[in-house]
Formats: structure tokens, C-alpha cells, sequence
């Protein structure tokens, strides 16, 4: 992979940044349920089809007491699409060329009271250069005031930048996390943007939103799932549980643009895959 540029850099550095954040704000809920889990690291390589390097990223996992099982991973790589991917991909059908360095979390909880979350953040570069992500609740057992809690949140970071972004980004959430097959919504949505275009002099105001989509992630869900861990469930909440996170997964499997997105390019099946819940049912 070729050596990264300043603004590559800077992207990677605050990912892997926030991501130190993120687990030490899970852990530390851990520990306040009387938890010693602690995140796993696993880094891993990859390779181009011709042998050469293609960067890499690093695994994290974590399961315990209130985080059944929680992921959040970093990676940056680089290399060149197949033709067929290129086609798909601003900027890569003449040169397929590509980098890509972002996080990516989802957390399913043990409560079923407590919400499921995903959230990613990425910077990609082709001869274009975009930032992309989100962040959305997914409650097997929805609570109005988690939910508004949530948005505002990300109603807060979008207006301190645009204030088209949250109608425009939640919009888009709304839409992308629908299982057109079951006509459902995969949870109560959130924001969801991309090819946010970061060429000169845009990257610093578009780095600028991305960072704060992290910040607002960091602040709003953790005081969720403060608020809910210890509350009572049953057998029915379980089975509400389970069959919420199979449609999740089939979300996930048949529809997620990162899944695609890391499968076509060489990426961890492993870290790719850690959406995935520990259990699920199907009727």
C-alpha cells in the first residue's frame, strides 16, 4: 500500500483515536456492573491478488455482563477494485485505485431492554475523496424518550454544521435501514450519509462533521445504556429480543453497503461479520 498523504493520516489517526474512547467508555460500564470484560485485539493483514501489501486493520471484541457482544473495529487499506466493483465507485472507473480507513462498531446488548447501536465513520479516496457514515438505534423494545434522546444528539452535531444536514441525513437513514422485504425499519434510525466529497477546500469543514457524528455517538449511547442495563426483563423480552436481531442480520447480510463494500475488497470475513449477533431466532 502506498504511504498515506497528510489527510489520510490525519483520518486514520482519529479513528484509532476514538476508538480508544469508545471501549474504555464500554469497559468502564463493565466494571460499574461488577464486570472484568475487557476488548480483545486482534490486527490483521491483507493482501492484494498479486502479493502485495494492502494494509490492514485491527478486531476488537468484547463480550461481558451488559455488552452480549460488542465490536469495534479500525482498518486501513488500500489497493486497486475489480473492474466490476470499479464501475460502482466515484472516481475508480479509470483508475481503480483505492484507500479506505474508517470504524466501524455495533453492539448487541445483554438486556433486551437496552438497544442495539451501530455506528461507522470512513474516509475513502479513489481520484475522488469523500467521507461517509452514521450512527442508528436498534431497539428490540423501543422507549420514545431513548429515541429522541438519540437524535438529538445528532441533531445537535448537524446543526453546528449544516442546518440541512440532519433533515437530509436522518431522511436518508429512514430509507437506507428498511428491510423492503418484511416493510420494516431496522430499527428507530439515526443519520446515515455519504460521498460527502472532501476534495480542497473541503476536507477540513467535512472532517470537521465526521469527527463531531463520533463525538455525539460518545456521548448519547452510553448514558442509554446506563439508563436501561439494570432493568428487569423475562422470557417474552428474550424472545422479542431474538427475533428482532434476525431481522438484523438478514439487514445485514442482504442490504449493508459496508458488508459489500468489505467482502469485495479483500477485507476480514471476521471483523467484516462481527454485526453479527451471538444469537438470533427465526420463526
Amino acid at each position: 500500500m502506498k504511504p498515506l498523504d497528510d489527510q489520510q493520516q490525519a483520518a486514520r489517526d482519529w479513528f484509532e483515536s476514538l476508538r480508544d474512547r469508545i471501549t474504555a467508555a464500554f469497559e468502564a460500564i463493565e466494571r460499574e456492573a461488577g464486570s472484568h470484560a475487557a476488548f480483545e485485539y486482534i490486527p490483521w493483514d491483507r493482501t492484494e491478488e498479486d502479493g502485495t501489501p494492502g494494509g490492514g486493520g485491527v478486531r476488537g471484541q468484547m463480550k461481558g455482563k451488559v455488552f452480549e457482544k460488542v465490536g469495534v473495529n479500525v482498518s486501513t487499506v488500500g489497493g486497486r477494485f475489480s473492474p466490476e466493483f470499479a464501475k460502482a465507485i466515484p472516481g475508480a472507473e479509470e483508475d481503480p485505485s483505492f484507500f479506505a480507513t474508517g470504524i466501524s462498531l455495533v453492539a448487541h446488548m445483554a438486556n433486551p431492554h437496552v438497544p442495539a447501536v451501530h455506528m461507522n465513520t470512513r474516509f475513502l479516496c479513489t481520484t475522488r475523496r469523500w467521507f461517509g457514515g452514521g450512527a442508528d438505534l436498534n431497539p428490540a423494545i423501543a422507549y420514545d424518550e431513548d429515541t429522541e434522546a438519540f437524535h438529538a444528539r445528532l441533531r445537535a452535531a448537524c446543526a453546528a454544521h449544516d442546518p440541512t444536514y440532519y433533515e437530509r441525513y436522518a431522511k436518508w437513514a429512514e430509507e437506507y435501514f428498511w428491510l423492503p422485504h418484511r416493510g420494516v425499519a431496522r430499527g428507530v434510525g439515526g443519520i446515515f450519509y455519504d460521498r460527502l466529497f472532501a476534495e480542497a477546500p473541503l476536507f477540513e469543514p467535512h472532517f470537521a462533521f465526521t469527527r463531531d457524528v463520533g463525538e455525539a455517538f460518545l456521548d448519547a449511547f452510553p448514558a442509554i445504556v446506563r439508563k436501561r442495563m439494570e432493568q428487569a426483563f423475562d422470557d417474552s423480552d428474550v424472545e422479542r429480543l431474538l427475533e428482532f436481531r434476525g431481522r438484523y442480520v438478514e439487514f445485514n447480510l442482504l442490504y449493508d453497503r459496508g458488508t459489500t463494500f468489505g467482502l469485495k475488497t479483500g477485507g476480514n470475513v471476521d471483523a467484516i461479520l462481527m454485526s453479527l449477533p451471538p444469537l438470533a431466532r427465526w420463526a
